[in-house]
Order: structure tokens, then sequence, then C-alpha cells
């Protein structure tokens, strides 16, 4: 099943001669000003940090009343995760965050991105809050602003509580809907004294496909194409219930965004008829809920081509989902579709991937590192956004601790720098990217492939829970203390 996945599912998602190097002699002044051309800087103001999720890292599913959410129940069920394990102790990231944010510190990182486990502090999804469910965030969040780190929360990172699921049907329903704008009102009361930058929902481009129609994810369902479109929809609605209720019961000047893994379009190659293409293109496969929340409507084209399998949607929620958002999140790290132009409508055609096309460490994480370049852009250009982040953005890599206890991660090394270079060529140009949160701070419970992916900044041994920093973590200390780029 796992290889099948990585294949399938994620498209819709020291070599130098010496020969004649001793010809004639080098002036050595001049050779080292050559070979060290100035860094490529970014905004002044540009916020570098790392991110993490709660069901991934923080482990203490059954302490201090936490409910359990429909990853718990997923990962549990046997053949689900390809170890066979869960998070159930995960990194315990839940009596370990002091630690841990002294990682963040030493990164010299000034900004954290974590989210919420909505079961710690609704066990039951709705009703009477759990009295201990935000303590251990308030303490988490606390520890960031001691260390001079800015925390960004995010309020939904896939744990939905399992309860939901087997009373209303979870995202099937628009009552959990309702429940996330009510859960997403008490949250903002109690954090946006500290916390001023809220993430409502990530990535529903995976958690959607893969939970409700593939059957990958949690909950594990295949509904036919049409429930998974309402499914879809019942999420952006609770996006705007969220906003709503952010603006209603948080601080003044509190911001809120969503956090979504765009359908990441590149032109086949820069000319001015692919790169409209790709902006056709990157508004119509986005138009299920980046598009419907930036517009307000669902575009002609996605409700043609859903037909009868369409959401279906009243004129009064459209106005909820399409609630102001004071910011975009974008989490990339792979092309998904390289673009052409065409004569036949729609005006633009998808290419299909060569089988030799490069990958890293997971077979769906295709290396096109202009890709963060184009997705911004296109998204600023096609929906006039004016504050978007990179939420999300890293690789895995074999990551192996060597005889002498260090970890030379170099391809994520060279992953980083040739996509943060991109993205350095995004912002010179004026595309709004402000800031940058590198996926992820410390190897971490992946999903459905366990333990076996590792994607962190920090190695982690499971068994002694030692976190160990790996060479990326030099280079991307280098990066943020220079606010640049380099070779």
């Amino acid at each position: 099943m796992f290889g099948k996945f990585s294949r399938r599912h994620f498209a819709k998602l020291a070599g130098v001669s010496a020969l004649g190097m001793a010809a004639r002699p080098v002036d050595a002044t001049a050779q080292a000003a050559a070979s060290s051309p100035t860094p490529a800087s970014f905004p002044k103001d540009f916020v570098w940090g790392t991110a993490t999720s709660s069901y991934q890292i923080e482990g203490a599913v059954n302490e201090d009343g936490r409910g359990r959410s429909i990853w718990d129940t997923f990962s549990h069920t046997q053949g689900k995760i390809e170890d066979g394990t869960s998070g159930d102790r995960a990194n315990e990231h839940y009596h370990r965050y002091k630690e841990d944010i002294g990682l963040i510190r030493d990164i010299g990182a000034k900004a954290y991105r974590f989210s919420i486990a909505w079961p710690r502090v609704f066990p039951e999804g709705t009703g009477k809050p759990n009295p201990k469910g935000l303590d251990f965030y308030d303490r988490l969040i606390d520890e960031l602003l001691k260390q001079g780190i800015e925390p960004y929360a995010t309020l939904y990172h896939w744990d939905l509580p399992q309860a939901l699921e087997d009373r209303v049907g979870g995202w099937r329903s628009a009552e959990t809907a309702k429940a996330f704008g009510d859960y997403a009102g008490h949250v903002a009361a109690r954090i946006t004294d500290r916390v001023k930058s809220v993430f409502t929902i990530n990535e529903a481009g995976r958690f959607v496909n893969f939970g409700y129609g593939w059957g990958i994810d949690a909950p594990g369902l295949k509904l036919p194409d049409g429930e998974v479109n309402q499914v879809r929809h019942h999420v952006a609605l609770a996006h705007g219930l969220a906003v709503q209720a952010i603006r209603a019961r948080g601080r003044a000047g509190t911001r809120v965004g969503v956090a979504e893994n765009i359908a990441a379009c590149v032109p086949a190659f820069d000319t001015p008829e692919n790169v409209h293409a790709a902006e056709m293109a990157t508004r119509e496969l986005n138009a299920g809920f980046l598009g419907v929340i930036l517009e307000g409507k669902y575009t002609d084209g996605f409700l043609k081509f859903a037909g009868k399998d369409a959401p279906k949607f009243t004129a009064a929620e459209l106005k909820i989902i399409s609630e102001p958002n004071d910011f975009v999140g974008l989490n990339i790290y792979a092309p998904q579709f390289y673009i052409a132009a065409s004569d036949k409508a729609p005006g633009w055609s998808v290419l299909p991937f060569p089988t030799s096309f490069p990958h890293m460490n997971s077979e769906w994480l295709r290396v096109g590192p202009e890709t963060i370049y184009w997705a911004p852009r296109l998204a600023a250009k096609v929906w006039n956004i004016k504050t978007i982040y990179i939420s999300e953005n890293g690789t895995s890599s074999e990551d192996k601790l060597r005889a002498d206890g260090k970890v030379y991660d170099l391809d994520r090394i060279m992953y980083l720098r040739n996509y943060l270079r991109q993205l350095q060529r995004a912002t010179s140009e004026g595309v709004p990217v402000r800031g940058y949160f590198l996926w992820s701070l410390m190897d971490n419970f992946e999903w459905i492939f366990g333990y076996g992916k590792r994607f962190g900044l920090y190695h982690v041994d499971f068994e002694t829970q030692r976190r160990t920093p790996k060479l990326s973590v030099d280079f991307y200390r280098d990066v943020v203390a220079r606010n640049a780029i380099g070779v």
C-alpha cells in the first residue's frame, strides 16, 4: 500500500576532473573573491521559523484529560501505519517542551509554528472544555516568549476528536464546522493576549482527499466524489467560522489565516503564454478550497467539472467562508503540476512527469526548487494576496548517525539551499512572502510512515529521546543569522 501511495497520490498532489588543474598558477586572492559571491538577502523583517504538529510530537495521549483523536484510532488499526507505530509517545514533547524550545533558540529562529490538539481542549469535540486543556499550551507559549521566540498557533493539524467522528461523521457534517468555530473562539479568548498570529486549518488538500477519499489517512474512509466535495466544503466553512470566532473573542489585532498545501503549478518553461496558463491552472486546481476562501465562490470550471458531485452550499455559507484573511500560509514541498499553454479549452494542459524526474528520500517528494518561486508568485497574482508565509517546506533524508555521532544530511542542505535561493528570487521581485517555517524542527511521527521518514533538523532517537543536531542545523543557523542564502 505504501509504495503505491507514494507514486500515485502525491502526483495529484566530488565529481570535478583534475586534468589540467596545475596548468598555470592562480591568484589565490582573486580566486577567493570570485568564488565568494555576495549572499542573496531576504527582506529586513523576514520571519525565520520552524514548525511541528501536536499529534506528531506531543505524546501523552492519555494525560490531563485529553480525549481520543481520529489518529489515535487510526494508528492503532492494524496495517494502517507502515512500521506499526503510533503517536502515543512520539517525541514526548508534552514533557520535554522546554528542551525543544531550546533547540529553536540554538538555531537562532525567532518564530515557531505549533498546533493545538483539539481533543485536549474539548475531549468530546463540543460541550464542556477540559480545564487542563490549554494549560500545556499556556506553558509552551510563555516559554517561547521567554526565549524570544514568537508563537504562531495552528488550530487544526488533523487530530479531530474521535467523538465528533463517531457522533456526527466528522467532517462529513456541518456540525463539525460549527464545533470548530466554537473551539477556535475558546482558544482565541485564552491565548491571543500572547499569540498574535493564528492559522486555522492545515492542509485540507491532504487530509480531505487522503482521509475521506482514498482511505490512506485517518479516518480511513473511501467516500464517493460528491461526499468528498461536501467534506471539503465543510472544512472551508469551518475555516470561515473560525475566522469569525477569533475576531469576535480574540484580542484586537490578532491576525488569522489558513495554511494549505496549494496544488503547486509551475510553467513548463518561462514564456508569457506558459505563465498565463499556469495562472489559470492555479486558480482552477485550487478552486475547491483556497479559491472559494479567497474569492467567495466556486469557479464555473470547478462546478462544471464536478457536475452532480458538486458540493451543496448556500449564499450565506459562501459569505462566511470568504471572511477576509490577514495572511495565507502555503505548504510547499514539490511541484505537483507542470503546465503548458494549450490552444484547446481550458487553455492549459498538465504535462506528465518523466520516470527519471529526481526525488528525495520520500519518493513523492520530487525536487523542483522553482516551485517555491512560482507557487507564491502565481497565488499572489491570482488572488491578490498581500501577505504569504511559507508555512511548511523541508524534506526527509536518510539521516543515519555516523560513527562520530553526527548526521551529515548533505541532501537536505542541497534541497534547502536550492529552494531558499528560489524563495529569495521571489521576495527580491516583490512577491509578498513575509516568512518561512522549516518542516520540521525534529524527526517525529510521520503519519502513515510512522518513524521511518525523518524530516527534522534534529535527529531523534525514539528509544532514548535524545535530540542530536544534524549538519542542516548549522546550515539553517547561518541562513537565519545572515538573513541571506549563500552558495
